[in-house]
């Protein structure tokens, strides 16, 4: 094949570079003229090419070769060039005084004019252009890359005549493969050989695109010399752009090994690169006329804008299918599924597009598979070697082994990664994964021995066998075809904006949080305000209602506890609708102490969705201190009635009528209370608020839109105010308290009342501790028979005490603010959890429970 060169370096080849500088084909004459139009070096068979009758010879003026017509119609052409790399021709020149017609070929190459000559071949130069148009028509209605090539190999045998013409295309590893081939009928095929990369060494390659025709009319023929073979400045003459250069005697040597005895190599370049080569054998010597060259030059130029086409059309339809494939992605990640969970669909809807046997995503650290695919510890050994490539390119290998070795160890799995990096910092990965698939490749002779030592010692010879030889291929998987990873890409740029998407409305939620979060924080300011105030009237209330201290005690402690249970009802974060009835039952017996029939609730329940149930609770809680403090119920007379109905849009509408209380006179001023009560259900729910202060009492309305109502059983009765009644009410076996109870609380004032409680109930000695390592110096020193710890202790837990207590055998209490600890009680290994507030009653329920 004659685009093959030898696997070595073949400027080390009798130290002539690729070029072969100071040697031309002897078809042709040349000759070199520096910037005064003078002769500076010339080939040796100038004169029987231009049978001139003058000796050409340095220093000669070009004015006294050729005619002035031929002379200024050289210096116009030359004029012409554009660009370093230019070459412009001149057809059927006469260069001499009755001399025949020449094809002229100039170009420049550093101070030099290089014009080379050549026999003009007037009876082919006309069918010659005019055969063109009819064979781009051919070539037009080809839609698909490979037929596309097959056909521009028929015509251009059909236009050279020569015995065989490949196009070979270059894959991405540099190696090439006879993808299209029109042959003589008795010549064995070279269809589908695989040629590796260092059969076309580099600088080969890239003197192809500079120069992208090559001719050789005859393998047996010796070069011409160039006269002086260097210049006066002691430089060789660079003929890289030269049609008539001579090739180097290893590559003249590889096509006779192959039998081929004269070639010819047209580019293939589409957008700058080289994707392959018109490969052209003939089996006998063949010279072609320049204008046929020339002509078979311009259809590899239009061929490479067709090929252009055809690849454009195939990237619009692979644009075509990512559009969908982004389209379809959007759709079934627009509700704002975290990526993580959303492997199922992304894995789905790739398949339908690129085959694959098992995907994996790894986001924030969280690593997921589905299919085959290595396990997290076998991922994760990836990730700093995926860590350093580049985030914003698709990186796809059919052997990862080779390139990242920790791949190996799930080798039996997969051995093929499509990688699609879908963050910047921390990076995270979708990726598609394929199992090993043995194959056969077909080489045009051993890839592994393409050449061997000649008898000349360190000068290599090319290799003589071409016979089709197979090399079975294992540890890779198929190929990722390009519009595969174009795909990938496409992929890449939609798991962004998921991601983008995602990040924008996590954004959007914080800034919502922090507006309802500054709002609860200026409700918990006014409502503890309230809270102080309100039990300091609570035990002026009941100091009057109490007849000794024990009864005093009962009475405040069962109403503070109250309070701390309606304000539960704001504050858990259990996620789950909660009934209304609930709601406003613990508000009222939080205020009413046994008389909360003066509030009535009518209609069926309903459940409250919990995004609507802290602003529901904030409502009602306003409306019931505000009653408390001016309205219905701040005198022992007064109602409070709250129907519940639901209109033709399930909306909920909350009813409020208070009646019997003393005259209602509006608020002069809007505090923050009543703009929670008026704006809260509006601004966050998009329902609606009324309030009206009529004389008899006040009036008001609310909607609940539909979506954050549910329907509801009866209200219970039974929420953590009962459950406090009941702690209330419970009481210590006798004689079954402990001796020794230690106390850990970081509160002096909490600890120094819990002591009290536990003295007044008989306990005999009380230890106080305010964080863990007095608390377990006390253990070792005294171990109490009983333990009551504060979960929290300023900066630290009392994890450790609980666990000190737990291999001791010691028993013990936690006692905490957040009830959700309730439900990790076993996990500590406490038996009881004591919810803050909580005074004597509470302990003795404890102890009670305890001691049973």
């Amino acid at each position: 094949m004659n685009t093959m060169y030898t696997t070595v370096d073949l400027t080390n080849c009798d130290r002539e570079p690729i070029h072969l500088l100071g040697r031309i084909q002897p078809f042709g004459a040349l000759v070199a003229v520096n910037a005064d139009w003078m002769v500076a070096q010339y080939s040796e068979n100038f004169d029987a090419i231009l049978d001139a009758q003058t000796t050409i010879a340095p220093g000669m003026r070009i004015a006294d070769l050729f005619l002035p017509e031929a002379v200024g119609a050289l210096r116009a052409t030359l004029g012409q060039m554009r660009g370093s790399d230019s070459v412009e021709r001149i057809f059927g020149l006469i260069l001499t005084v009755g001399g025949a017609p020449f094809d002229v070929a100039v170009h420049s190459t550093g101070p030099l004019t290089i014009i080379e000559i050549e026999p003009h071949d007037a009876a082919g130069f006309a069918s010659h252009v005019g055969t063109l148009r009819a064979i781009m028509a051919e070539l037009e209605t080809c839609g698909e890359t490979m037929a596309l090539c097959r056909e521009a190999a028929g015509q251009m045998k059909r236009l050279l005549g020569f015995d065989r013409v490949m196009v070979y295309k270059f894959h991405e590893d540099l190696s090439g493969e006879v993808v299209a081939e029109a042959r003589e009928p008795h010549l064995e095929s070279y269809f589908g050989l695989r040629y590796p990369k260092t059969d076309i060494p580099a600088q080969a390659r890239a003197l192809y695109l500079r120069n992208p025709f090559r001719i050789i009319s005859d393998v047996n023929e010796d070069g011409v010399p160039i006269l002086p073979g260097v210049s006066i400045e002691g430089a060789p003459i660079d003929l890289s752009l030269s049609t008539l250069r001579a090739v180097s005697p290893i590559h003249l040597e590889y096509l006779r090994n192959m039998g081929v005895e004269a070639s010819l190599s047209i580019s293939i370049v589409v957008r700058g690169k080289l994707w392959g080569l018109f490969a052209c054998h003939h089996y006998a010597p063949r010279v072609l006329p320049y204008s046929l060259r020339t002509v078979a030059e311009l259809f590899s130029q239009l061929f490479s804008l067709l090929l252009d086409r055809v690849l454009t059309d195939t990237g619009t339809r692979l644009s075509a299918k990512g559009r969908e494939l982004h389209d379809r992605l959007m759709a079934r990640l627009a509700g704002g599924v975290p990526l993580l969970d959303s492997l199922p669909t992304l894995e789905a809807v790739i398949g339908d597009i690129v085959q694959h046997d098992g995907s994996s995503i790894y986001i924030d650290g969280v690593y997921k598979s589905r299919g085959c695919g290595p396990t997290e510890e076998q991922f994760m050994a990836l990730i700093p070697a995926l860590n350093s490539a580049s985030t914003s390119r698709v990186f796809a290998s059919n052997e990862l082994a080779a390139r990242i070795p920790a791949a190996q160890a799930f080798a039996d799995k997969v051995v093929g990664a499509m990688v699609v990096p879908v963050s910047r910092r921390p990076r995270d990965y979708f990726v598609l994964w394929r199992r090993e698939l043995p194959q056969v490749v077909t080489w045009a002779g051993n890839p592994e021995k393409p050449v061997e030592y000649g008898p000349s010692g360190s000068r290599l010879t090319p290799r003589k066998s071409f016979e089709a030889w197979q090399q079975s291929v294992n540890g890779k998987s198929a190929e990722w075809a390009e519009d595969e990873c174009q795909i990938a890409e496409s992929l890449r740029v939609t798991l962004l904006e998921v991601i983008l998407r995602l990040t924008d409305e996590a954004v959007q939620d914080r800034a919502r949080a922090q507006e309802q979060q500054e709002l609860l924080i200026a409700e918990l300011n006014h409502r503890v305000r309230n809270i102080l105030n309100l039990i300091r009237s609570l035990i002026s209330q009941t100091r009057r209602e109490a007849t000794d201290v024990a009864s005093f005690s009962d009475l405040i402690g069962g109403r503070i506890g109250a309070l701390a249970t309606a304000h539960d009802h704001i504050t858990k974060g259990n996620w789950s609708p909660a009934s209304f009835k609930d709601l406003v039952a613990d508000e009222a017996r939080a205020y009413l102490g046994g008389k909360e029939d003066r509030v009535s609730v009518n209609g069926d329940d309903v459940l409250i969705a919990p995004e609507a149930y802290t602003v529901v609770a904030l409502v009602m809680h306003e409306m019931m201190t505000n009653s408390v403090k001016y309205g219905a119920l701040c005198d022992s007379r007064g109602t409070i009635a709250i129907d519940l109905s639901r209109d033709r849009n399930g909306d909920l509408e909350i009813a409020w009528t208070e009646r019997g209380g003393p005259a209602v006179q509006a608020p002069q001023r809007r505090g923050f209370g009543s703009t929670i009560t008026e704006r809260s259900i509006p601004y966050e729910l998009r329902g609606e608020a009324q309030v009206q202060y009529k004389l008899g009492g006040v009036e008001a309305r609310f909607v609940i839109p539909q979506r954050f109502v549910r329907a509801g059983a009866a209200a219970s009765g039974d929420g953590a105010g009962a459950g406090a009644a009941k702690a209330t009410n419970a009481a210590a076996a006798p004689g079954e308290i402990p001796e020794h109870v230690l106390v850990v609380e970081d509160s002096m004032i909490i600890a120094m009342d819990t002591e009290d409680s536990l003295r007044s109930l008989g306990v005999k000695t009380v230890t106080t501790a305010s964080n863990v390592n007095q608390a377990l110096a006390s253990i070792e020193q005294d171990p109490p028979e009983l333990a009551i710890l504060d979960y929290n202790l300023g900066t630290e837990t009392s994890d450790p005490v609980a666990a000190q207590l737990r291999e001791r055998g010691i028993p013990f209490v936690m006692a905490s603010g957040y009830g959700e600890l309730e439900d990790s009680l076993d996990e500590f290994g406490a038996f009881a959890l004591l919810k803050k507030p909580y005074g004597k009653a509470e302990i003795a329920a404890v102890l009670g429970r305890q001691a049973a």
